[in-house]
């Protein structure tokens, strides 16, 4: 072994040889080696579905694996769950946000591991200044005991990485820990990272956003189908390299195309106001028109008011002012089960609490907001609907051996395809997407942003709200910026530059 060599093999704190592991109806890892270096970041790659979080898992304690050994400082070890896995000093940031709604900040933070005084009681006090603290540190204003069902989900992310911050960590695991973060918040995110970097702290890295792996990583390993594909130091590839290895070749991008000029507006949304409950307004006299076969990208900053404008439009904010009319239809004061079937589809941000039925199978969930369809008389045409199930999960690429599978089975980025899919078996005129890209690999992403394309051409009205600028002037025919709840700026794709969309979400942020 040459000198180089044995230098990475010391510095190897944790060791994943030939792990495996098994579901009913499915292999999720084959044989898969993995080495955590102490003092890097060491990025896990793969396309959803290709094993990464199943891996993570084994890692952190959550699953046990169906073969193979761990070993940490090169003693074998085993792991009966999570808490078994942080007294060796490993954490975890779950993809999919593992908090207590009901619960404080602070009391989330802390939830396993209090600080108690003199054995009797928990010392709320010491918690609520501890997280201050890491606040401090993520440069986030987010008090310890607001609940956190009543945060934004970036700020829940925020509040993920910050629980996993408070436990004394050799090696820390990230999920996708940007998926829902602002570049700022990333820039801030790495620049902790950095920190416990230099404090000897491994980082095991996922994340579907290739550019920040290239930024951030010092290792690569790339898995496809459940199988150890590569491994390489992160400077000796790049981009390109990393796409061949996890997709084979690189996807071809989302066409565009320009919509007739001479196309009415379809969706006309004409002073709507949302109040904030605490102060002022998410939604601030918003005007905006939208033509069928449009695609139009909502680009802006945490608290833009683009989620907002969107649960206004689907009917979830019925204390809404102003006006919005569908095909020249009035949909104002009507419920969510109205909308709907006046042609509104919502994919929601959050996909896990409010895209999808967690107990209910692929299949289920896909019809669920579209059974009216599927009726014949009083009951339900089951082969009308198994086909129109069927034919969905070929269309979006769904990675699933059966319809009748539970939804929780599939990986992220599969999730939420089925959560588009039941958007679409709606047959919707107008389609909402809230960041379709969250979580999702850079192929299956590409296939999401050609079925806005193809549904477009098709003469629907499709927004979609996004904080990724490359994405959003990437497919947009038109780009509307928001800040403070506000239109503060409405350009052609020819016209939007990244100078212009970053001047324009920053309108009135100083004062």
């Amino acid at each position: 072994m040459s000198a180089h060599a044995q230098a990475i093999a010391d510095d190897v704190i944790l060791r994943a040889e030939q792990v495996g592991k098994a579901y009913p109806g499915t292999t999720a890892l084959h044989a898969v080696d993995f080495a955590v270096r102490r003092g890097a970041v060491n990025v896990l790659l793969g396309e959803n579905g290709a094993g990464k979080s199943t891996l993570m898992k084994i890692l952190a304690g959550a699953e046990q694996p169906s073969s193979g050994r761990l070993f940490l400082d090169n003693r074998e070890v085993t792991f009966a769950s999570v808490n078994d896995a942080a007294a060796y000093g490993i954490g975890i940031i779950f993809q999919e946000l593992n908090l207590c709604p009901n619960l404080s900040v602070a009391e989330n933070i802390f939830l396993g591991h209090p600080t108690v005084r003199f054995g009797i009681d928990i010392d709320s006090g010491d918690h609520a200044e501890k997280t201050r603290k890491l606040m401090r540190r993520l440069e986030h204003a987010i008090e310890p005991q607001t609940p956190v069902g009543d945060l934004r989900i970036a700020q829940q992310q925020i509040v993920e990485i910050a629980k996993a911050l408070a436990r004394d960590v050799r090696i820390l695991i990230m999920d996708e820990p940007t998926s829902a973060l602002s570049a700022t918040e990333v820039d801030i995110l790495f620049r902790v990272i950095g920190e416990l970097k230099a404090a000897g702290v491994a980082i095991v890295y996922i994340s579907h956003r290739l550019e920040e792996l290239v930024r951030i990583g010092d290792t690569v390993t790339v898995l496809r189908d459940g199988r150890l594909q590569a491994t390489a130091e992160m400077r000796d590839v790049d981009i390109p390299w990393l796409i061949s290895q996890m997709v084979g070749a690189m996807p071809a991008p989302a066409t565009g195309h320009v919509p007739r000029k001479d196309t009415a507006p379809l969706l006309r949304i004409a002073d709507v106001s949302l109040r904030n409950p605490h102060g002022g307004f998410a939604v601030d006299r918003l005007s905006l028109d939208v033509a069928a076969g449009e695609v139009v990208g909502l680009y802006g900053l945490l608290g833009a008011g683009r989620s907002e404008l969107f649960e206004v439009l689907i009917g979830a904010q019925p204390d809404a002012q102003g006006s919005v009319r569908l095909g020249g239809r009035e949909l104002a004061g009507l419920p969510i089960a109205a909308r709907i079937r006046a042609g509104v589809a919502l994919v929601p941000e959050d996909r896990q609490r409010e895209g999808l039925v967690q107990c209910l199978s692929v299949g289920t969930n896909l019809t669920l907001a579209s059974l009216w369809r599927f009726l014949r008389g009083p009951s339900l045409d089951m082969g009308r609907e198994r086909a129109a199930v069927t034919r969905t999960i070929r269309e979006l690429l769904i990675k699933v051996s059966s319809p009748d599978v539970e939804v929780t089975a599939l990986s992220g980025g599969n999730q939420q395809k089925v959560v588009i899919g039941k958007a679409l078996l709606t047959q919707p005129k107008l389609l909402l997407l809230d960041e379709p890209g969250r979580g999702i690999d850079v192929g299956a992403k590409a296939e999401v942003f050609r079925t806005m394309r193809a549904l477009a051409r098709e003469g629907l009205a499709v927004m979609f709200a996004t904080s990724d600028l490359k994405e959003v002037m990437a497919v947009a025919d038109r780009i509307v910026v928001m800040a403070g709840g506000r239109v503060t700026g409405d350009f052609s794709r020819a016209e939007a530059t990244e100078e212009r969309l970053v001047a324009a979400a920053n309108q009135g942020i100083a004062a």
